[in-house]
């Protein structure tokens, strides 16, 4: 039987893009769980290979049942040392977890589009990063001193984070496919009048340049985060 992935989204349509076509690829099964349409999450995290907590149009700062839920449960993983993975707002949630802060732009900016990403020095000891990466954010982190910044950018300052031995927070969108992104860009067409939002034609502009080196780095990460499970 193969090993699962619990995959928490925070949609109906939401999926977990090129994330989950890799981890798939890499012999796992992917088993979807969606608390803000009331599904429940486990109880123990002993069966699976690890946690992927997706992004979604909702704040961490709001005050849903589900959010609260979430950053709780977070715990979870970090006690049974689970590998533990959030992106955006599972990002977000994550900082919050562990006692940061979730705040919008003083200025109102956003980070819509491919925004320039520079790694730390724990970053750089870790993996080579892109240079330049997909956001779709109206809020940024700021995580503890307990946990180690591996990346940064130019509108929200913290990118990236580690904490522990395999649980990290990924403010930027590499699980991001093309079909995504044309959803993305149609249905949210709104917040591309928003403070440095790039325009649509921009997003696919920047996919053609800065991409594969996004696909290259997702796909070192991934056997990173994986290989690192201290339960093995």
């Amino acid at each position: 039987m193969a090993e699962k992935i619990l995959v928490i989204l925070h949609q109906i349509t939401s999926t977990p893009g090129r994330v989950g076509q890799m981890l798939v690829r890499r012999g796992y099964e992917l088993e979807k769980c969606r608390p803000a349409l009331g599904e429940i999450l486990p109880e123990t995290l002993e069966d699976y290979a690890g946690v992927v907590m997706f992004g979604g149009p909702m704040s961490a700062n709001d005050n849903d049942d589900f959010i609260h839920q979430e950053i709780d449960w977070i715990n979870l993983p970090l006690s049974e040392k689970a590998p533990f993975l959030g992106i955006c707002l599972g990002a977000q949630l994550f900082a919050k977890n562990l006692g940061g802060t979730v705040e919008s732009h003083p200025d109102g900016e956003v980070e819509i589009g491919y925004r320039p990403l520079e790694a730390t020095d724990a970053g750089k000891v870790m993996l080579d990063w892109p240079d330049v990466v997909y956001h779709w954010n109206r809020e940024g982190f700021t995580a503890p001193d307990s946990a180690a910044i591996l990346a940064r950018g130019d509108i929200y300052d913290q990118q990236a984070f580690s904490y522990g031995e395999c649980a990290y927070g990924i403010q930027f969108h590499s699980e991001l496919t093309l079909a995504m992104m044309h959803r993305w860009t149609v249905r949210g067409a709104e917040r591309l009048t928003m403070p440095k939002a790039q325009q649509a034609v921009d997003h696919l502009r920047g996919r053609l340049r800065h991409d594969e080196r996004t696909r290259v780095w997702l796909e070192e990460f991934l056997d990173i985060w994986l290989a690192n499970d201290p339960r093995k």
